[in-house]
């Protein structure tokens, strides 16, 4: 074998080398973040279906409401016309002002299902979970997670597909002969793999705005 056979030869096993070094990290880095993909995207199925509950729990408050001040205004009216007997008023005032104080604590049962125990204040805490007041999270703020994941989503699906696509063309500048093509696909490889890790990373910081 001559000097310059000699030389290309180990020129091409040095490129082959690096080249497969450079796919098994970028290979590394889509594994990865196709974990952080699947992780985060079960947790954006979890907060939508936790959302849902939580407008149906505000849903039934309302129809609640509502029946017990349909029961208060006919009480009113009642007592109002003078159809009620002197000596049945002062029950009937009486189930008048419980059904308004029932009214008041449905309205803010509704707000803290609606904003969470955070958005509403300790003053304003009237529901309790796990037997302690303070610990609800509110639709809004399911809302809000969801979104936030959702766009972490996009985001992961974009880094997977720039590292999957970067791991072709890799592969393909390893089945290359001229050191031009080879090189130049290995610096499309490392581009791409480039903008999919960056993307990865904006992902991840994405996912992890609410901790």
């Amino acid at each position: 074998m001559s000097e310059n056979e000699q030389a290309k030869s180990e020129s091409s096993s040095g490129f082959e080398t690096l080249c497969g070094l450079t796919l098994a990290i970028l290979a590394a880095v889509l594994a990865i973040t196709d974990l952080g993909a699947g992780k985060y995207g079960e947790d954006e199925i979890i907060g939508h279906n936790l959302k849902t509950d939580a407008y149906s729990w505000y849903q039934s408050k309302s129809i609640k409401q509502s029946l017990v001040e349909g029961q208060r205004d006919l009480l009113k009216v009642l007592l109002d016309s003078g159809t009620v007997t002197a000596e049945r008023q002062p029950v009937m005032m009486e189930m008048a002002a419980r059904l308004d104080e029932d009214v008041r604590r449905y309205k803010k049962e509704k707000q803290e299902i609606l904003l969470g125990s955070a958005g509403v204040g300790e003053e304003n805490w009237v529901l309790e979970q796990d037997g302690k007041k303070g610990q609800i999270t509110g639709a809004k703020e399911w809302e809000a997670r969801t979104a936030v994941l959702n766009a972490a989503g996009d985001t992961f699906d974009l880094a997977v597909f720039f590292l999957q696509i970067c791991l072709v063309v890799g592969a393909i500048s390893l089945l290359l002969k001229g050191d031009r093509m080879k090189y130049g696909f290995y610096g499309g490889m490392l581009l791409l793999g480039l903008i999919g890790a960056g993307l990865s990373v904006l992902a991840y910081h994405q996912a992890g705005a609410f901790g």
